[in-house]
């Protein structure tokens, strides 16, 4: 459904007094604001953007990935893995959830 059809079902409803005129005009603003979407900002299309990396790899490409998606160098994000592996553990835990859920480009 396109937002024309959207904005025009809502303008029927209030004018059938389905709607207030203060439901209406949050109704339209949740509308017209999700034009708006959030793909625009830089972190979100860094995140949709995010692959594991087929060239820049070790073992899995996720440090490589992350180096491209982030503008990182990929050896800061391996001493960065590395340090999370020897200290607590959660390091492997988090990398091994990439390398398996983040899809290879």
């Amino acid at each position: 459904m396109s937002l024309s059809d959207d904005l025009s079902k809502l303008s029927e409803l209030h004018a059938k007094g389905a709607l207030t005129q203060e439901e209406f005009g949050r109704a339209k603003a949740r509308l017209l604001d999700a034009e708006r979407s959030p793909a625009n900002e830089p972190a979100v299309t860094a995140v949709n953007s995010f692959r594991r990396s087929r060239s820049d790899r070790w073992f899995g490409g996720v440090c490589g990935g992350l180096a491209r998606s982030t503008g990182m160098e990929a050896w800061v994000w391996r001493l960065l893995f590395t340090v999370l592996i020897i200290c607590a553990g959660a390091g492997l835990l988090v990398y091994l959830l990439l390398w398996i859920f983040v899809p290879s480009e």
